[in-house]
């Protein structure tokens, strides 16, 4: 089994697992995941905790997709993160899911107040009868996979940075919702994305790709999005419209992922419709360029 939040599922959660499931192969047993929801951060330091870059549903079927037989999901409540680190090891690991091997990066903490490290894992899986291997960190050019550096490059506006360390586009998973209908007053009709996940990019207009999560089996289709308040619009809150290119569907209450594939421009405010509306046909020609053979 591998233990973490997993957060994103990137390249380095992604080493964790698929050794995971090696090591369970070659012996013959189950392959788990073992993660926590809400973030830990959430419960023992609110102020700090970070916006989260997909829901719990998604990050267990990137997971899934590597190829483990289960992931269990621990409620990280007050009461949990009271939880000595070897008492957690003896009662969570041991008693309830008995592990051959325990895959952990290498920077895994656990247990109350972070007390628990690798180190101090491999001593109790030399008492309990398991293995423990670290990973070390994985890196893509000179930047080492996290999932606050995933952040990082989203806020900047970078989503190819972003999915470098991924190893896949990043997606933003929701709800399509009814609108204010001003997309399809100015020829541009919109989905607009009711956000599961909390961490939203940096504001402007990228080309898109939209999955259908209902319907895996279907195509990918190509799309511009523009995440922002619409300040032509004197827009107060933050919205995720995506306008699909050739095509007439009826997309309410479908729940969907917009993969954010190249960032087009900044957020703008324009004199007037007329205007805004022709930016967004100079948008549209950027983005399908951006997204041939993709």
């Amino acid at each position: 089994m591998t233990l973490g939040t997993f957060d994103g599922v990137h390249r380095g959660h992604q080493a964790l697992i698929r050794r995971a499931v090696e090591g369970a192969r070659a012996e013959g047993v189950r392959a788990a995941a073992y993660t926590f929801d809400p973030h830990p951060a959430k419960t023992v330091a609110p102020q700090f905790a970070p916006r989260t870059l997909m829901p719990l549903d998604r990050r267990i079927d990137h997971m899934a997709d590597l190829g483990v037989d289960a992931v269990v999901v621990e409620a990280f409540d007050a009461a949990f993160a009271q939880i000595p680190a070897d008492d957690w090891v003896e009662r969570y690991l041991v008693d309830r899911l008995r592990p051959r091997l325990v895959v952990v990066g290498f920077n895994f903490t656990y247990g109350r107040a972070r007390g628990g490290n690798p180190d101090q894992l491999r001593r109790m899986g030399a008492h309990f009868g398991f293995r423990v291997e670290e990973v070390s960190p994985i890196r893509v050019g000179a930047v080492t996979a996290s999932s606050s550096r995933v952040r990082a490059f989203l806020l900047e506006g970078n989503p190819k940075g972003a999915a470098d360390l991924l190893g896949r586009p990043f997606g933003l998973t929701g709800t399509v919702v009814r609108g204010d209908q001003r997309g399809r007053s100015i020829g541009f009709p919109t989905a607009n994305l009711s956000l599961e996940g909390e961490l939203v990019p940096a504001h402007g207009v990228y080309a898109t790709r939209v999955r259908w999560l209902s319907e895996p089996s279907r195509a990918l289709h190509p799309a511009i999005t523009n995440i922002g308040s619409r300040p032509t619009f004197r827009g107060q809150s933050v919205t995720v419209e995506t306008h699909l290119f050739d095509f007439d569907e009826d997309l309410y209450g479908q729940r969907i992922e917009v993969e954010l594939m190249a960032y087009i421009r900044g957020e703008r405010r324009f004199d007037g419709p007329e205007d805004l509306a022709a930016q967004i046909r100079e948008d549209a020609a950027a983005a399908r360029s951006a997204l041939e053979g993709r």
